[in-house]
Formats: structure tokens, sequence, C-alpha cells
């Protein structure tokens, strides 16, 4: 069994990712932690998550930073669902031992240190992990992550923008004169368990935020190779995103290249779902899937290509899940595909 623990444990995310590995065939959940002064320690995590009853009976244990360097050396992976100002200060710690580091936060997304200053308002002083770590995007770089040590598993947008974009960037479809437009809308679940005014039900109504300056702009640049525009948008609904995305292809670009080219990058069977009508959240909430759809108007070169995920599994432990199983050589989507395997 591969043995596993958990930082971070107590959040969305964390209890998601307590569930999938708890059902998982090859792994052995052995511990899971919140930080040294969270008002969670010492509860049994079914008694923040309800859904865990039945599934584990495991309590949050403390964290204390001394014991980091031990747990690298005692566990197989390592999951990290915590601030990404906690993964700045713990991995290099965690790195480059026994454990692989499955990152969740956004603290090695980023490899220009001055971008990541001006986005996360703090500076990125390590260096050397910043260049080893590996981005997480499971479909692209299954290589990289499989040899990796630290992989920073990417944002819930970013994945959704990203499963949308990279096929037709990469075969050199896209007019990168004109950058593509990314709108996406996302439930309360992705600004945290953390009770705050901007995100509660009787506060929150569909806006945009983060106009222009939003740090999964970069990220989403960073990781495409060519310049967007994203606006996130927060719903009144728990979890999902829906990115609506518009770019410009190249003049001559017709529609069963841009068929061809989605159906190269996502063969049937895995968690990428390319669909025959634009997705809607429903079909995804709960899942690990990744529904993409596309449409193309010849006599402009636009297309619009549809992408839903839900932010919390697709968008964050799930992922995490297949670069965690890259890295211990299982296959990709062991344990959110048992149906398949």
């Amino acid at each position: 069994m591969i043995k596993t623990c958990i930082i971070g444990a107590s959040g969305y995310t964390g209890a998601e990712l307590v569930k999938l590995i708890s059902q998982h065939p090859c792994y052995s959940l052995d511990e899971i932690f919140v930080s040294s002064n969270s008002q969670d320690a010492y509860k049994p995590i079914s008694d923040l998550h309800a859904s865990l009853l039945g599934v584990t009976n495991l309590t949050l244990s403390p964290l204390q930073d001394s014991a980091l360097e031990q747990l690298a050396w005692d566990y197989d992976v390592i999951f990290l669902a915590t601030p990404h100002e906690a993964s700045h200060e713990w991995i290099p710690t965690l790195a480059g031992k026994r454990a692989k580091v499955l990152d969740l936060s956004g603290a090695y997304r980023l490899k220009d240190r001055d971008i990541f200053a001006e986005y996360y308002g703090f500076t990125h002083t390590d260096q050397v992990w910043l260049d080893k770590a590996v981005y997480g995007l499971a479909e692209w770089y299954p290589q990289q992550i499989s040899d990796a040590s630290v992989v920073a598993v990417p944002g819930c947008y970013p994945t959704a923008s990203l499963s949308g974009l990279k096929p037709l960037f990469n075969a050199n479809l896209l007019d990168t004169n004109v950058r593509p437009v990314i709108n996406a809308i996302s439930g309360v679940s992705g600004a945290g368990r953390k009770a705050a005014l901007s995100n509660s039900f009787c506060e929150v109504g569909l806006q945009a935020y983060g106009i222009l300056s939003h740090r999964h702009m970069p990220e989403i640049t960073a990781h495409l190779g060519t310049d967007v525009i994203f606006t996130p948008h927060l719903g009144t609904f728990k979890r999902g995103i829906l990115a609506t995305i518009t770019v410009k292809c190249h003049e001559g670009v017709t529609t069963e290249q841009i068929d061809n080219t989605f159906k190269q990058a996502y063969p049937e069977g895995g968690l990428i779902r390319l669909r025959r009508s634009a997705p809607k959240l429903d079909d995804v909430v709960n899942t690990p899937f990744c529904d993409v759809f596309c449409v193309y108007d010849t006599s402009s070169q636009y297309a619009v290509i549809t992408v839903a995920i839900d932010n919390v599994l697709k968008g964050a432990a799930a992922q995490a899940l297949q670069c965690a199983n890259l890295t211990q050589g299982l296959a990709v989507n062991s344990g959110l595909l048992l149906e398949v395997e």
C-alpha cells in the first residue's frame, strides 16, 4: 500500500482527498493534519464533513513544524491542501526525500518570481524547488509528473481554461494576435470553507471579480504560452465551474481540423469528455470529469469553447490524485474510474 497523509484536511478539498484516498485500493491514508493552532484539531474529520461517516474514523492532528522532515521520510505521498504561504514555507523541508509532494496551493505554479510577488503579495524565496516543481495538468504532462518530487496541482479556473485551450494552441490553430477571452463562473466552494462575508449565500450575487487582476490569469498565460483575458465570476451555487472561451483561429482552419485536434488530445475513456452539445454543471458536479464542447464559425474564424468541471474534484482533489497516481506508477485515473480499471 502507498503510505499517505494529507496536510490541511479540514477544508472542502481536503475532505474530498480524504474520501478519494480512503476508497482507493492502492493507498493507505494514515494521518490527516491541520495547523497547530486550528480549532479543528483533535476532531474526527466526520464531525466536520458528515459525508465521511463510515468512510474513515481518522481524527485531525495538529501539525508541528518540527515534524515535517520526519513526515517526508515516513510517507510515500503527502498532499498539501494548505494556504500558499504554508506550502511555500514547508515544501523546502518536505521535498527531495521519500515522499512525493502534491501541493494544491498556488505557491509553486508560477515560475516568474516577480509575477508571483505581484499576484500573491509575498516574495518567493525557494528558487530551488520553484525550478524543479512540475505543473500538474495531468492529461498534458504525465511523464514530467511521473518523475517529479514536487507537483504544483493547477488551480480550478486554469484547469478548466487550459483543458479547453491547449489542444488548439498546441496544434498552432490559434491566431495569437487576438487574445483568448475566458469568462468563467464558479460556485462559492471555490472560496474555501472559512466563513467570510464575501462568500456568504446571503451576500453573493452573480458578479465578476478580480477583473484583469486575478492570480489565475498569469497562471493560464504561463502554461498556455500566450496572453489571455480571464474574468472570473462568483455564482450563487455551491460547486462547479463553467468556462466560456472565445478564440480566433488562423484563416483557413476548418471545422474538421478543430474536431480532430480535440479528439487526438482527449481520447475516449479518460476524465476529459468531448461533448456533442454544451455541457452544464449538473453533468459534472460530484464527478472527476471535465466536459468540453466547441463550436467553430468558418466565416469569421472564431470558435467558442465551453468547459464544465467540479472545482473541488477535477479542479483540485481528483486532479491531485491523478498526479499522485502518476508518481506511483499507477494508471493516471486509478481510483477515479473504477469501473474501467
